[in-house]
């Protein structure tokens, strides 16, 4: 399978619980070593400030840490979205495009250097071809992502705005019940 790196896992049906239920995560790496991402549609209660101070500044709404994974919730890692791939800030690293990792050790960037930025507590990880079965599974729609995906002001609704804005069959799993036994 090819790397699957700078596009949307969208959860189905098939995930039925869990941390991912409904989740969109956004891969941040995959290769014949596994997978990383970051669930990008689950905001958390706590605020940036209380666990990073002064990164909710540079951070876009809402401005709260999100739950990024299962995997080493007790730490963060920072996804950030330059303005000019010329004038990259100190710290961020590509992944794909515009998109990159920003070192929340380093400096935070300067205004304008970045259209968003989120934090998230722990990631979503998959050991070597692990993610390749989920998705032969049909536990997840792999589908492409858009930078605003990531710094979505309303990221509660991300789950259903990126399945209806696919062409074909996949855009009706947006008006998927939450709960298909009660249909």
């Amino acid at each position: 399978m090819a790397s699957v790196r700078g596009q949307l896992l969208v959860a189905t049906s098939a995930i039925a619980a869990g941390p991912f239920w409904r989740s969109v995560v956004y891969v941040l790496d995959h290769d014949e070593d596994g997978a990383l991402g970051v669930i990008v549609n689950r905001p958390l209660e706590s605020d940036i400030d209380d666990v990073l101070p002064g990164w909710a500044e540079v951070a876009n709404a809402p401005g709260c840490l999100f739950e990024g994974g299962p995997v080493g919730m007790d730490s963060a890692l920072a996804v950030g979205v330059v303005t000019d791939m010329a004038m990259r800030p100190l710290g961020w690293r590509q992944t794909d495009g515009r998109v990159g990792l920003v070192d929340l050790d380093g400096p935070r960037p300067a205004g304008g250097e970045l259209v968003g930025l989120r934090v998230f507590a722990g990631y979503a990880g998959w050991s070597p071809d692990q993610l390749e079965a989920e998705i032969a599974e049909g536990a997840w729609i792999v589908l492409p992502a858009q930078e605003g995906d990531l710094i979505s002001p309303a990221p509660e609704r991300l789950w259903a705005e990126v399945l209806r804005r696919q062409r074909g069959e996949v855009r009706f799993w947006a008006n998927l019940p939450e709960d298909p036994g009660l249909n």
